[in-house]
């Protein structure tokens, strides 16, 4: 039985409300439709009793808007009732797509101002709405996640005036640093791995890879990314690797110290394919130089996993790698910003998560546990068996 079809077991919180900001409105209406779509499929005998009213409607999006003055000022405006309602705020803090007029000049989207949107879109319904749940699968701030010397720590703040506006549950991404959720110890927070997501979209893109120890390996492309590499080599049972950034402090280039070398701890990889793991891809030089010394030394076939693709200095590096055969596959998710170049892209995977954060959604709304869906090792193994026999 697939787990979208289970049986209901538990009273929802309240009637389900979903508001996809603007940032997020495209993934918003696919996780709304798997929703609609599950629970006009469900059978059982509660769903007529008073207790699961607005349990069955032809959408569960509201729609709620943020209109900026001329000055830039903006306010946060729901256009229907919530009153009662479990609400799931979604929003893409990296959507640098979106704009606004500020002073007759045209300005571009940035993380500050989603941010302060999301804020906005809360305080119209705190006091009215059941429970407010926060989707944000790239935390905000999520990199300045600890202090050193006299700076901000930005993230443990936002997470904290969240939670002070209301805010009873946080779903975030492959956070940077999962200890973050140590600043609001009280409410519900949750990092989430697309690692089942991963796999099978790359299964079905690469019809003829051998999933063992023997063929495969898993990488991290630094240190601060073992975890994360352990997590999936532990998943798919394969060996991993990782490579220690050499850098050089008597120097700072662009606001770090730039890279000397990278130096490669684990078994041999030549004639395996290998997947780097990483939780973003921005300017790509980190994961660009990994693939270049993995394919030195003599690996099969190189692809880059990460959950988010943000591509800050464009494509022209990652295009001049695949045409040299220094990587063949890229792999992030859509739940940040895609432009239409980088989805044209042939050597390009989009993982799409729609269908996870409505299972994460569904299961909330129930009360219901998370763990087969943070920890999907059923899944995993229920896929690998089904491409190992084709």
């Amino acid at each position: 039985m697939l787990y979208e079809d289970k049986i209901i077991e538990t009273i929802p919180v309240g009637p389900l409300g979903l508001i996809p900001l603007k940032s997020m409105s495209q993934l918003g209406e696919k996780v709304d439709r798997y929703l609609v779509d599950w629970r006009h499929e469900r059978e059982s005998e509660h769903k007529t009793t008073i207790a699961f009213a607005g349990y069955q409607r032809d959408s569960y999006i509201i729609s709620a808007k943020t209109p900026r003055f001329g000055s830039g000022e903006a306010k946060g405006v729901l256009e229907e009732s919530v009153r009662g309602d479990d609400l799931y705020i979604m929003v893409d803090v990296c959507n640098h797509s979106l704009t606004y007029s500020l002073c007759g000049m045209i300005n571009h989207m940035s993380p500050d101002d989603h941010f302060q949107d999301l804020k906005r879109v809360i305080a119209a319904a705190a006091g009215k709405a059941r429970r407010i749940n926060v989707i944000m699968p790239f935390l905000y701030e999520g990199r300045q996640h600890k202090r050193s010397g006299r700076e901000s720590l930005d993230c443990a703040l936002a997470l904290q005036e969240l939670v002070n506006m209301g805010v009873e549950n946080i779903i975030t991404f492959d956070a940077h640093d999962p200890r973050v959720q140590n600043a609001i110890p009280l409410k519900g927070f949750e990092t989430v791995q697309p690692i089942y997501q991963f796999l099978k979209y790359l299964l079905k893109e690469e019809p003829d890879l051998q999933i063992d120890s023997d063929h495969m390996m898993v990488i991290s492309p630094d240190e601060g990314g073992t975890g994360r590499a352990v997590y999936f080599a532990n998943m798919l049972g394969l060996d991993m690797g990782m490579f220690y950034k050499r850098r050089d402090y008597t120097r700072i280039v662009n606001g770090r110290n730039p890279i000397v070398a990278h130096e490669f701890l684990g078994s041999s990889v030549e004639g395996k394919d290998v997947l780097i793991i990483d939780d973003m891809i921005s300017s790509g030089e980190s994961v660009l130089d990994v693939a270049k010394e993995l394919k030195r030394r003599k690996a099969r076939k190189v692809f880059i996993c990460a959950t988010f693709g943000l591509f800050t200095n464009g494509l022209a590096k990652f295009d001049e790698y695949y045409e040299d055969s220094l990587i063949d596959r890229i792999l992030t998710t859509n739940l940040v910003y895609q432009s239409q170049e980088l989805l044209a892209r042939p050597y390009y995977i989009n993982v799409d998560m729609s269908k996870y954060i409505a299972l994460i959604i569904d299961n909330l709304n129930h009360d219901a546990s998370l763990s087969e869906l943070l920890t999907p090792t059923k899944r995993i193994n229920r896929l690998l068996d089904s491409y190992r026999s084709k």
